[in-house]
């Protein structure tokens, strides 16, 4: 699969050198080709770099891993986005779209033609970078969004990185709640001291 990721920080680097390694082809779109995060990637044989526009034109699947105010320009650079799966990751905890609540909620009024799901919110990137825990553990993920067809596909994409499972918390009314529970494992990860290598994982019985 096609992949472009914008916003080449610690989650959109650590889910690109994952997804890169299951095969997938990692377009990094930004906005100075010459100085930006993540370069190392470049040294990995299917991952090369493009504007972000170009990046965009060359995927079916766009993980944006910015910062929420940076969302309309982001979406104003990827152009025509029709067809394509956006995945976002970003939480409004400390800033958000100008005029949004949200990213999510930006992103599907503002990329016309897009399916959005919210997924890789709701850990630290050092539980994308490496999702398996003492004696084979793989660890869980999340999504939400109104997009069934979509969300096959995050959480296929969800398991080539390594978790086990991607579990649905419901449409698009459902991306609030999957945002409060990423503020849980901040504030049980840093407000409470139990440190970033601690996740979430769904058992039954």
């Amino acid at each position: 699969m096609n992949i472009a990721i914008i916003g080449t920080g610690n989650i959109g680097t650590a889910l690109g050198k994952a997804w890169a390694k299951a095969g997938h082809t990692i377009f990094l779109g930004v906005r100075d080709l010459e100085n930006f995060k993540g370069k190392e990637m470049l040294g990995i044989a299917n991952v090369t770099v493009h504007s972000i526009g170009e990046a965009v034109k060359l995927s079916e699947v766009i993980l944006i891993a910015a910062i929420p105010p940076a969302t309309a320009e982001i979406v104003n650079a990827m152009g025509n986005v029709n067809g394509k799966i956006i995945i976002d990751t970003m939480n409004s905890v400390r800033s958000k779209p100008e005029g949004y609540n949200n990213t999510f909620e930006a992103l599907t009024d503002l990329a016309k033609g897009a399916e959005v799901v919210k997924c890789f919110n709701s850990t630290g990137f050092e539980n994308m970078a490496n999702p398996i825990y003492p004696n084979d553990v793989h660890l869980d993920m999340f999504m939400a969004g109104d997009s069934k067809t979509a969300k096959e596909t995050v959480k296929q994409l969800a398991k080539d990185v390594g978790f086990a499972d991607c579990y649905d918390f419901g449409g698009n009314d459902k991306v609030i709640l999957l945002e409060q529970f990423a503020l849980a494992w901040i504030n049980l990860a840093m407000m409470q001291g139990h440190g970033r290598n601690i996740a979430f994982k769904i058992i039954k019985r």
